[in-house]
């Protein structure tokens, strides 16, 4: 399958936790892995031939990446698709929602730990920059970080996270 002539991949956005106080789950990647090693990111993975679509996808990787029951989750939107700088893979980022706290278990194969972030503490401006970092093969590329406690997030995934709070601020005026 091909996306835009892309090799598609699909990440779950992954919203838990109440009304109250939303969290978003990422996944910190195994240090054992050839690439984005360590790193923080949302669940996610490549287009397999058995999966139905990219939701499917974005479902399944998040089963076999931290054991989520996909039956638990409601998809409730798509974010702005995205290649990035360091593959030619397209990504299809899936926004969904679980109520409370559902049963979650790192796979030793691909993830180290599991990290939920406050949405809180992502719209607090003191932890957000942007850089612009220059490529001979690309030119000049704006990169955005996230500097939470302990940790950077920052790249694709930090895209994905300004792309949903800037979606969220413009639908409700906040």
């Amino acid at each position: 399958m091909a996306v835009d002539g892309k090799q598609p991949s699909a990440v779950l956005v992954l919203l838990v936790g109440s009304d109250e106080r939303p969290e978003l789950v990422f996944t910190r990647r195994a240090w054992h892995l050839r690439s984005h090693t360590g790193e923080i990111s949302f669940p996610g993975g490549r287009f397999e031939d058995g999966d139905q679509d990219l939701q499917a996808t974005a479902l399944r990787e998040s089963q076999e990446e931290i054991g989520l029951d996909p039956a638990e989750v409601t998809v409730v939107g798509e974010l702005d698709r995205m290649v990035t700088v360091s593959s030619p893979a397209l990504i299809v980022p899936f926004v969904g929602v679980v109520e409370g706290e559902p049963l979650m278990v790192p796979s030793p194969d691909e993830v180290d730990a599991i990290v939920k972030v406050s949405i809180a503490e992502l719209l607090d401006p003191t932890i957000y920059r942007s850089e612009v970092w220059r490529r001979p093969d690309l030119g000049e590329l704006e990169i955005t970080f996230f500097e939470l406690v302990g940790d950077t997030l920052w790249g694709a995934t930090a895209r994905m996270v300004r792309n949903l709070l800037e979606t969220v601020i413009s639908q409700t005026g906040a």
